[in-house]
């Protein structure tokens, strides 16, 4: 009797495993194809629209801002901004950082003149929103040499370098020293 006991109970162990190791298998290979095609087509997205804004004869500029990077294509159209492939006021929430992009295109008076194709990286959102601006700055710069004055007084045309420093050996942070103890 303890035999048998022994290898039913040797069977029943080996189909729980299996049962409990297969569907955890398919379930992350379904997800990691899904988040494969996810990011696919957003690249392909993201390419494409980049693409076409080369291909129009777009006006392209580059802005900078701490440690955030914008590649700003300019395209005489409608007034439509996208950035990273999604439109600026769903990719920037915060109604300050919509503000901040138009502000080129107010202080030139060019709203609805031109669109906007960018695509950015590194730093956060304040960060992209002041690069983007940069790069708008510049391209209209490009595009129409006469607007430098107005850029240049309000100051768009200035690469906003501050950057964040580096920690230091012996530090918290970058000057914080630890706590003086007395004893």
């Amino acid at each position: 009797m303890t035999e048998e006991k022994k290898t039913t109970a040797k069977k029943t162990a080996a189909k729980t495993t299996a049962k409990k190791a297969a569907p955890v298998k398919k379930a992350t290979a379904t997800k990691t194809t899904e988040k494969a095609t996810k990011t696919a087509v957003k690249t392909t997205a993201t390419k494409a629209t980049v693409s076409s804004a080369k291909l129009s004869g777009a006006i392209y500029a580059t802005g900078k801002r701490k440690d955030s990077v914008a590649r700003v294509y300019l395209i005489p159209g409608k007034g439509n901004i996208t950035v990273n492939g999604t439109p600026m006021r769903e990719y920037f929430k915060r109604s300050v950082l919509q503000m901040i992009l138009v502000q080129p295109f107010d202080v030139t008076n060019r709203d609805g003149a031109y669109d906007v194709v960018a695509m950015v990286m590194g730093g956060g959102l304040s960060g992209q929103a002041g690069a983007v601006k940069h790069g708008i700055s510049k391209a209209l710069e490009k595009a129409e040499p006469d607007l430098r004055k107005a850029l240049k007084v309000a100051g768009f045309l200035t690469r906003d370098s501050r950057v964040v420093e580096r920690k230091h050996y012996g530090f918290h942070k970058a000057r914080r020293s630890t706590q003086f103890s007395k004893r």
